[in-house]
């Protein structure tokens, strides 16, 4: 598997989430506070997080199938695009998993 595939995904798996937090602070804005503008702001917000997570399921579906995970780690992963902040901790979890198999994949050097 090539690096790139979860450079891709790590980078969906951030844009998701930060627009998933300012979803979610908006909401809290528009029905909690009754702030003027939160309106405007949630409905772009919202088209945005959900386009963009489209693009995160294709992303999370490539790498995981790339990576060979199972069923129910691939859907955790799909999900994470939902829950606010779950996004982070599940990339940086997948990263650190993906990262140590490119590890011992990289040929070593050897020294003169």
């Amino acid at each position: 598997m090539k690096k790139s595939v979860l450079t891709r995904y790590r980078v969906m798996a951030y844009v998701t989430g930060v627009l998933l937090v300012l979803l979610t602070l908006g909401v809290i804005a528009k029905y909690v506070l009754d702030m003027d503008g939160a309106a405007d702001f949630t409905r772009v917000v919202g088209i945005a997080h959900g386009w963009l997570y489209v693009i995160y399921l294709v992303f999370a579906f490539d790498l995981g199938s790339k990576a060979k995970w199972p069923v129910g780690k691939q859907l955790w992963v799909l999900l994470a695009g939902t829950i606010p902040t779950a996004a982070f901790f599940v990339e940086r979890k997948v990263s650190r998993e993906l990262e140590a198999g490119f590890a011992e994949d990289a040929p070593a050097v050897a020294k003169a």
